[in-house]
């Protein structure tokens, strides 16, 4: 008897819900307006590489102060893509911050060439410029700094090192949509700057990510890439009454679609007012963890305005008797979604095997991603959810019997 099943089997309209009493560590903010904006744009002629995408592009350079900006299906694609577009390839290393999600790395390794690992500052858990200068060799063709969590890495320091070894400087900005650094928006800190639009991030468009950059040559170029090289957008040809078409480079297909582009300027409308709630929601949990002594939150630079895509405080687990998984599944029992963000990226399978990295590449890294764990923030959260959710952490770490008095606080550096 065939085990195949018939494909009405998949033809459900059924969506299982998450269960409501469990609180995600992060969740989308999608208002009527934005289901407005996508039902319009599903119901007008051309549902990709439509007018809404170059719309889209226009709004997004405007709020970040960038002549351009481009986008594709991905935040994983636009750093790729860069790459690919500025010449990276085999025999080239990249430097990379080891505590990011691993498409930093994976992109870089795509292209032919090598990423080579920078250790984080301790204090602010971003790439820290002094190891990335150590680094720096006769190889290395770029840098790419993350700005972890919503922080802007320090881009000034960053930028003196890449002019001086003639480096292309490159912001993971994949976190930090609507941030600023010293009065400039996140955008317009780097040769060009990444973002993603997944679900969870400052805006979404479902799936999808753009290149902000005031290089012409490099806009010009990453949109023929996205488009398989060729030389002429469709609505190009169409109104030059000129359907032919070359293919001047390689390129792949990662273009956007026009009612993800819809979804995107109506998210992008609210982008101020998202990171005003989660600023505001990151000091609640500051003003009620910040006292625990197993608790470090991560320092906030004077000069920065961060986006608070993550709320990431250390927490040392053996100090009060407890192991990470076993705080994360009480605050599970409880309805509180939790997660870790991230295992550095030198010590992921795929990287060891291919680079030979390991233990004690990294050591701030290796040593503090023990201590991460990622609660709840996002801009539907609720004041109330974060009390509630800090009085939860409160009552697992004190269950040790170990006195908040003299147990041990988390300190480094």
């Amino acid at each position: 008897m065939s085990s195949r099943r018939n494909p009405r089997d998949f033809q459900s309209n059924r969506i299982e819900p998450m269960p409501e009493s469990l609180l995600p560590y992060a969740r989308q903010w999608i208002e009527e307006e934005d289901v407005e904006a996508v039902v319009a744009a599903l119901r007008s002629p051309l549902l990709t590489t439509g007018p809404l995408v170059e719309r889209f592009e226009e709004a997004l350079a405007a709020y970040v102060g960038a002549h351009h900006a481009v986008a594709v299906n991905s935040g994983t694609s636009a750093l790729y893509s860069v790459l690919a577009c500025l010449g990276i390839g085999p025999g080239d290393d990249v430097i990379v911050p080891t505590l990011t999600f691993v498409a930093t790395a994976s992109a870089v390794l795509h292209t032919g060439a090598r990423p080579v690992f920078a250790d984080i500052d301790p204090d602010t858990l971003l790439v820290d410029p002094d190891d990335v200068a150590a680094k720096v060799t006769s190889k290395t063709r770029a840098v790419i700094a993350v700005d972890y969590a919503g922080q802007p890495c320090d881009y000034d320091r960053l930028r003196r090192l890449c002019e001086r070894h003639r480096l292309a400087l490159i912001a993971d900005a994949c976190h930090s949509l609507g941030a600023s650094y010293r009065g400039r928006k996140v955008g317009v800190l780097a040769d060009a700057s990444v973002l993603s639009f997944h679900a969870v991030k400052p805006i979404t468009t479902g799936e999808g990510g753009a290149v902000t950059t005031d290089d012409a040559t490099l806009a010009e170029r990453l949109r023929r890439f996205r488009n398989h090289g060729i030389d002429r957008s469709w609505r190009e040809r169409r109104a030059e009454d000129d359907l032919a078409y070359d293919v001047v480079e390689l390129g792949w297909n990662f273009r956007i679609a026009d009612f993800q582009c819809a979804l995107g300027l109506s998210q992008l409308r609210r982008c101020d007012e998202g990171v005003r709630k989660r600023e505001r929601l990151a000091k609640l949990y500051s003003r009620e963890l910040g006292p625990i002594p197993w608790v470090r939150l991560p320092a906030i630079r004077e000069d920065v305005v961060s986006s608070h895509h993550l709320f990431v405080p250390l927490v040392d687990f053996a100090g009060c008797g407890l192991r990470r998984s076993e705080v994360m599944e009480e605050l599970a029992r409880a309805g509180i979604g939790t997660n870790v963000h991230y295992r550095p990226v030198h010590l992921l399978s795929a990287m060891r095997e291919r680079l030979g990295t390991g233990h004690g590449l990294c050591p701030v890294a290796e040593r503090l991603y023990e201590r991460l764990l990622s609660l709840p923030l996002y801009a539907g959260l609720e004041q109330e959810q974060v009390s509630i959710v800090s009085r939860k952490v409160i009552e697992t770490l004190s269950r040790n019997p170990v006195s908040w008095e003299t147990g041990p606080a988390v300190r480094e550096g």
